[in-house]
């Protein structure tokens, strides 16, 4: 099997959890997402990463467009594998601003990728702060093409367990998934081109986000 194959073999049991259910009425859109981020290394194990995105949706049908500012600091802890901790402030047009509070674990293993986030959420109108764990599993495989271009997909789960309102929704509340490919212009820079299906678990039918998401990573 060549890399080409193992990739879409390995992708598409992460884009099929990200299939909407046949029998439910889901309320679907197109969005925009960009994501510009800055790293530096403070030594051999530390670093920094300012992080921004911008996220479009369309006013029509009552999503807000979300613009976030995240401020990271990472710390090696062994091979391939780095423990960060971090804010994040989001501002969204129309609806509640978010403060989070975030601590990360990241793994890669060969062609695997894993990622387990915990934040803690503070919403400016909410009863109280709430609480979400988001495990992230994936693969990155490179590309025979003679560039470094890597083919990438993942799924995310977003696990509420205490929401910011009292009676709010709890248990699995969200499922994100990504396909794409990564670029790397050079040791400083990289390209990223994804597209994104963001789905937000309620009671009633599920929101669905379409979204190519463009990514650049720029590291002094």
């Amino acid at each position: 099997m060549n890399r080409f194959s193992m990739a879409a073999s390995l992708a598409l049991p992460l884009l099929l959890l990200g299939l909407p259910s046949a029998a439910s009425a889901d309320d679907d859109a197109l969005e925009f997402w960009i994501a510009p981020s800055l790293g530096a290394d403070l030594d051999e194990d530390t670093g920094v990463q300012f992080e921004t995105g911008q996220r479009l949706r369309s006013s029509e049908d009552g999503r807000a467009d979300t613009y976030l500012f995240r401020l990271l600091l990472s710390q090696a802890v062994a091979d391939n594998m780095a423990l960060s901790g971090g804010v994040e402030r989001r501002f969204n047009d129309g609806a509640s601003n978010e403060t989070y509070l975030l601590q990360r674990l990241s793994t890669s293993h060969g062609i695997v990728r894993a990622r387990l986030q915990m934040e803690q959420r503070f919403v400016d109108t909410a009863d109280r702060m709430g609480v979400r764990l988001r495990p992230r599993l994936g693969v990155s495989i490179p590309l025979n093409t003679g560039i470094p271009l890597n083919a990438r997909a993942d799924a995310e789960l977003f696990l509420t367990l205490r929401s910011n309102n009292q009676g709010g929704d709890e248990g699995l509340t969200g499922l994100r998934t990504r396909v794409g490919l990564a670029y790397g212009v050079s040791e400083r820079l990289g390209l990223s081109l994804y597209y994104l299906r963001q789905q937000s678990i309620e009671d009633g039918p599920d929101t669905i986000g379409h979204a190519p998401l463009i990514g650049v990573d720029y590291s002094f």
